[in-house]
């Protein structure tokens, strides 16, 4: 039965004495997989000076699993790394379709765990917003992870905040009953308490959801 599968390297748009490179690549896509922090950088520096995420779609694939990366600023490289990959900038050389897809097809896995982990990612730098909407723009089933955090009451008020921007911008529809319950609940709970202004206020930091 044949086996359909992706080369290593797109050769078509290799970079040049791409052979040559093979033992430098490897050894820096390894380090991806370190323990230590700055290793995994090392590699991604290695990685990028080559180029090799754009000709390789194991490169590209090993390196969209760091989106769930411990270390933020890591999460925070993979975002504008996959960005670059899967936007379609007609200003730039297209990315070669067989790395596109293995970064879209691992998209189309990711969690609400990962989800939650990149929203933290932009409070941290907010102009990392308009490279993970192309992320989000990928992921089928992000609308629903991102209206389950935002009615989730245990996480923080601006990651719920930023769950609802995202929804937004990307037209999210299935999120739109959560959130029609939730501004009902935020507003009844808003006029009991100008209806009872005797009576302490309840987490008031939670209205700021409502614009």
């Amino acid at each position: 039965i044949p086996i359909l599968q992706l080369p290593l390297f797109d050769y078509g748009e290799s970079i040049s004495n791409v052979v040559e490179l093979f033992p430098t690549v490897w050894q820096a896509t390894e380090w991806l997989t370190a323990p230590d922090p700055a290793t995994r950088q090392r590699g991604m520096d290695a990685l990028l000076e080559l180029g090799a995420q754009k000709v390789s779609p194991l490169v590209a694939y090993v390196i969209a699993t760091l989106l769930s990366d411990p270390e933020i600023n890591i999460r925070r490289r993979v975002i504008y790394i996959l960005a670059d990959l899967i936007s379609g900038d007609s200003s730039r050389k297209q990315t070669p379709e067989e790395v596109r897809q293995v970064v879209v097809n691992y998209l189309h896995k990711i969690n609400e765990t990962i989800v939650l982990s990149l929203l933290e990612v932009t409070i941290s730098d907010q102009q990392v917003e308009k490279y993970l909407y192309h992320i989000f723009n990928a992921c089928p089933y992000v609308g629903k992870y991102l209206g389950e955090i935002v009615t989730q009451w245990k996480n923080p008020l601006p990651i719920r905040q930023k769950a609802i921007y995202f929804i937004g911008i990307v037209g999210y529809l299935e999120a739109l009953p959560g959130l029609e319950r939730l501004m009902s609940r935020l507003e009844a709970r808003q006029n009991g308490q100008y209806m009872m202004s005797f009576a302490p206020p309840s987490i008031r930091s939670d209205d700021e959801l409502i614009p």
